[in-house]
Formats: C-alpha cells, structure tokens, sequence
C-alpha cells in the first residue's frame, strides 16, 4: 500500500455530539481483540460516535489506496479507523469556545462545576474560555489540575492579562493538549481605535501533520512578547491562528465589525490568513439584529465563512439567540475543515442536568468545530 494520509470520519446525523455510544463502540470489547488502549482511545476521541451507522472517508496523498470499501459500519468501521490511525498518525483537531459564566475560584472548588467544567475542556485539542475573572490564576491552575486528573492526556494554558475598560475585568483562557498543538506566538491586539471592552488576546497554534512528531511538550509561553518558536515543533507543521472575542452586548456590532481590522493586522504581521474567530460575539436576539449583518465587514466579506449558523441557541437557559459564533478564513482551514463539525455541545443533555445543574456551570453551551489533520 502506498504511503499516504488519511482523513478518518465516523459519522451520522448533525447536531450535538453525545457521549453515550452503543455497545460496540466501549473500549473494553476492543482491547479484547488486542487494540492497543491508546491508539483505541485515540480513535475513540476523534470520531463522532453518537450515530450507530457510520462512513470511513479516506484522502489519500499522493498514492490511491485500493482494495478498500469506502463504506463501512458498525463495529468493522471503528477497528478499520484504528489502523488507519496507527497506520498514519492522523488526528482530528477539535477546537471549542466557552463562555464560563464568572468563572473564578467559587466555580472551580464548587464540585458540582469544577468537576464538569474539567470533564468538557478535557474533550478538546484547544478550548478557548472566556470571562475568566480570575488576575492571580489561583482558579486556573486549580482547573488545569482537575483537567489533567480526568484525561489521559496533558494540557497546559496560555492567558491574555486582565482586559476591560473599567474596574470590571477577564481575561481570555486557552487550554491546549500538549500533544495535540503547541504554542507559537501571541501577542495583545493594540486596539488602536478603542474599538473593544475586551481587545482580542491573537495566539498562533501549531498542529504537527501526518507521519511528524508532536511538538515539544513544554510549557505554554507566557502572554506578551512574542516567544521564540519551539525548536522542537517540525518546520512542516500546520500553523493557525485563533482570535478570541467576547463582545460587549450593547457594542457588539460595532465589535464584531471591528474583527476584521484584527484581521488585516494579523495578516501585516504574521503573513497568514489562517484564522479562526471565535467566543461569545452577543451576535443575536436585541444586540445584533438582521438588519445589522450588512454593516459587518466580518459577515458581508464572502473571505470569511460562518460556521455556527444564525438559528442555533447557544443559550442554557430559556432565551434562544446564537450569541457564541465560530468564523474562519484562509484556503487551507476551509480545506481542512470536518463538514457538519461546527456545532454547539449541548452538556446539559449530554450529562443528564437539570436546567438549574446546567445554569451553574454556564448560561452558555460551547461552541465546536473539527479539522483533518492531513
């Protein structure tokens, strides 16, 4: 078989991804046939099983593959997705933004949330987090301990400062995988207009590709000057940028617009128009109404694509308004990107709450999307 990459999708059905699977998808029936547990987990983590029917999808660079169905189900299409995954070292990169409501060190040390929030953000390459009200990072580092006790994996964070135009303050939190993406560069958008509450906290990624290395585990740069690149990352690793916004509900028009000035600021100084947008934009019900979209250049320029459509609910409680939005640009995300990925992660059916266990964690549900890493 020639050498080539794959592009791995179990799936069926949109919407919500849920954690329940049935029998043939538990991880103790296929370390009984001899799976290796990590590569089983592995694969467990990147395909969508909440459907039981399911499709392989394969992408093969630069040799066909032959000899293969490209339709396969059931229990076949999980073993089949394994050694493809062995076969190649492709992973999907999934990448989500959570508004936590006020979180700080009372929602942390609460069991009942800090033991959620952790189970979540632990289900992610790279999760961006926001009102973070938390200066000293005392509620930060007490999450990144509760992530890395329940997942398999470790994850480390990077941190914008303090952000807003008066005493009320957050910060924006990203929680990568280490062995998912690193670090490469941050810096604090300069907001030369004033136009932000929050001004975007821009960090660039490395994702390794196909057959590379992961990058160097080491610790996520600190927030300011721009850290020197890891070494340890492979010259070929796919980069993206990712830019927070938590917008003020009653500027939230003019803020979102505001993005694509980030937008060519990036571009002027990073050389790169991979981006992705993402955070709880206020962009619905009475902050942004239809009769605004014309006037933002983030919505009206065919550049960028919409991924969390305008009829979504976003919301935990009984409002329904998209408010938290996911936006990309650039050839290569639009490439890489998983159709039918972008979704809202509705926790609250996933785990079984009540309307009230769910307020306590959020008034808001995370937004997701997924890329092929190829």
């Amino acid at each position: 078989m020639g050498a080539g990459t794959y592009s791995v999708q179990i799936s069926g059905g949109g919407g919500t991804q849920h954690s329940l699977a049935p029998p043939w998808t538990r991880a103790s029936n296929y370390h009984q046939v001899g799976v290796p547990a990590l590569l089983l987990d592995r694969a467990l983590e990147v395909c969508s099983l909440s459907a039981w029917t399911s499709d392989l999808h394969w992408d093969p660079d630069p040799e066909p593959l032959t000899g293969l169905s490209t339709s396969l189900s059931g229990p076949l299409a999980l073993l089949t997705a394994l050694w493809a995954l062995g076969a190649s070292g492709v992973a999907a990169l999934r990448i989500g933004a959570f508004n936590i409501q006020s979180f700080g060190d009372s929602k942390v040390s609460d069991p009942a949330c800090g033991s959620v929030i952790a189970q979540i953000l632990a289900g992610y390459d790279v999760m961006l987090v926001q009102e973070v009200r938390d200066p000293d990072l005392s509620a930060v580092y007490a999450l990144m301990e509760q992530i890395n006790s329940v997942s398999k994996h470790e994850y480390n964070f990077v941190s914008s400062e303090p952000l807003g135009r008066d005493q009320y303050k957050e910060m924006y939190l990203f929680t990568p995988r280490k062995d998912a993406v690193s670090v490469v560069e941050t810096y604090q958008y300069p907001d030369p207009e004033d136009a932000f509450s929050r001004e975007p906290f821009v960090v660039k990624f490395s994702a390794p590709g196909s057959g590379e290395a992961p990058p160097h585990a080491g610790p996520a740069p600190p927030a300011g000057p721009a850290p020197t690149p890891d070494p340890h990352t492979p010259a070929a690793a796919k980069k993206l940028v990712l830019i927070p916004l938590h917008a003020a509900p009653h500027q939230a028009v003019a803020e979102i617009d505001a993005l694509y000035d980030v937008y060519l600021d990036v571009i002027d100084k990073w050389g790169t128009d991979d981006m992705l947008f993402l955070g709880d934009f206020n962009a619905d019900c009475k902050y942004v109404r239809a009769q605004d979209w014309a006037v933002i250049r983030l919505r009206s320029s065919e550049v960028f694509k919409w991924l969390i459509p305008d009829s979504a609910d976003t919301t935990v409680g009984n409002s329904d308004c998209a408010y938290d939005r996911i936006v990309l640009c650039g050839a290569r995300l639009r490439s890489s990107l998983k159709p039918m990925s972008a979704a809202v992660h509705d926790f609250q059916e996933e785990l079984g709450l009540d309307q009230a266990q769910a307020l306590a964690i959020s008034d808001h549900f995370p937004v997701e999307v997924t890329f092929k890493s190829h």
